[in-house]
């Protein structure tokens, strides 16, 4: 792969990292702002927890779309350790196609849905809800690229996802 692309890939990676650091900050800030406003102001703080739902679902979803390596995926590893190189390749070509069907058929009503949300807004902060949903429509492009890339390596390449840490063959 060409030098520079790797060095604009990690640069990316690590500012995706950032922002998922800045997100959970936020949540936890808001979550501290909860406490106080409650118990020591007796003020209702529906924003502060508005907020931390906000920043924990666009947290989890980036963070599933640009942060989290395939390794990192989880597995039945007891299974998928102690069965041969092959073997993984098949069940990552099959598992593969059948999330991209899944995600590929899902994705235009998703995004009509998404679209269709505009007209709302949440309680406190007033977002409206097409652009608090739209990291779903990002994650599920992630998706599809992410298990494109798996069967095509697995396909091409004959490379299959490593068996973790629980490799029962020691591969």
């Amino acid at each position: 792969m060409i030098p520079a692309l790797v060095a604009a890939g990690r640069w990316l990676r690590r500012r995706a990292e950032n922002i998922a650091a800045a997100l959970l900050a936020t949540m936890f800030i808001a979550f501290l702002v909860q406490i106080v406003f409650r118990y020591i102001f007796n003020w209702p703080s529906g924003w502060a927890f508005e907020l931390s739902i906000v920043c924990w679902l666009w947290g989890v979803l980036f963070g599933a779309a640009f942060i989290v390596d395939e390794k990192d995926e989880i597995r039945f590893d007891v299974i998928y350790g102690a069965i041969p190189p092959t073997a993984r390749r098949v069940i990552a070509v099959v598992t593969g196609i059948a999330m991209l069907a899944i995600y590929g058929m899902s994705l235009p009503a998703v995004a009509d849905y998404v679209a269709f949300m505009k007209v709302e807004r949440t309680a406190y902060l007033k977002i409206p809800f097409n652009w608090l949903y739209s990291i779903y429509v990002v994650f599920a492009v992630a998706v599809l690229v992410r298990y494109a890339v798996l069967v095509w390596r697995a396909i091409s390449r004959g490379a299959a996802p490593s068996a973790g840490a629980g490799d029962a063959r020691g591969r």
